[in-house]
């Protein structure tokens, strides 16, 4: 599965939310400080030579199409959260989401608890926009591509069972749904595995920093969201955290093709972990980007 040409949109959406919410939480207490939910990519290994960020995307952009034309459907079960930096639970919602191809999700909540208001104005209206999307409704251009972003291949990291390219992402223009900061892609296939970053506009005057970080497992062949943290700190109200757990993910199921049923919990793949060695030494690798 890769990273739609919509999800860093719905992302950014998820900090303007967040921080719309911030008036109605206000008297929940979330006043608390944190450190940024940003990372900053250390302890890199030397990239590749006779590769680049744009051929590394160019790539990825053809293996996207590819699995997502063998996508024919999915399930998951999601929980949403938000939260202080202590750990004190304001509002959760646990939907089971159903894809199918090429267009449509359709939401079902199991259970839901907390703030109404914060559910309504924040869990509600993620859902709403991601159905919108998948659906063609959403007209703006987001999409993580060289006619968005320059892309700088800053070297090479393990991230869990992953190793990946590491890239620095610009945005081409001041845009409160494009975002600045780094990209994980995994080296094998050509899939992001890990995204941090923050707007590349200052969404308003009433967020004083906002942050996100996705993370993304591979399922079979498919590459699916794992976690979603998103902090942001408003001005006068402190600072909120949203979390979103994808998992239960159940692909292909009960279709004639030969992915016919993977489940996360049980054939969840992680083979795409190399060394260092391994990477720089295999001759197709780097044929591939000349």
């Amino acid at each position: 599965m890769m990273i739609s040409t919509t999800s860093a949109k719905d992302l950014l959406l998820t900090v303007l939310i967040v921080a719309m919410a911030g008036g109605a939480a206000r008297p929940m207490g979330l006043y608390a400080q944190s450190e940024s939910s940003q990372e900053a990519p250390t302890q890199l290994d030397p990239p590749t030579p006779g590769i680049s960020g744009s051929d590394i995307f160019k790539e990825l952009l053809q293996h996207n199409d590819t699995r997502n034309a063998e996508l024919k459907q999915y399930s998951a079960i999601r929980t949403y959260e938000v939260t202080n930096t202590r750990g004190k639970l304001y509002a959760r919602q646990i939907v089971q989401l159903d894809y199918r191809a090429p267009d449509i999700k359709m939401f079902m909540t199991t259970l839901e608890e907390g703030s109404g208001l914060v559910r309504h104005m924040v869990f509600k209206r993620l859902i709403e926009s991601e159905t919108e999307t998948a659906a063609g409704k959403e007209q703006h251009d987001s999409s993580i591509t060289p006619a968005n972003y320059s892309f700088e291949l800053l070297g090479e990291q393990q991230v869990g069972p992953y190793y990946c390219f590491v890239i620095q992402a610009t945005p081409k223009r001041q845009d409160k749904y494009l975002f600045e900061g780094t990209i994980w892609i995994d080296v094998r296939d050509v899939a992001i595995a890990k995204i941090a970053g923050h707007p590349a506009k200052k969404p308003s005057f009433w967020i004083e920093q906002a942050d996100f970080i996705r993370q993304y497992q591979k399922i079979g062949q498919f590459w699916f969201p794992l976690k979603d943290e998103t902090v942001v700190h408003v001005r006068l109200n402190g600072i909120k955290i949203l979390t979103i757990d994808h998992g239960e993910y159940a692909v292909n199921q009960g279709t004639p093709d030969k992915q016919a049923v993977q489940r996360s919990n049980d054939t969840t793949e992680q083979s795409s972990s190399a060394p260092p060695t391994d990477v720089r030494n295999q001759k197709s690798d780097q044929e591939r980007y000349q």
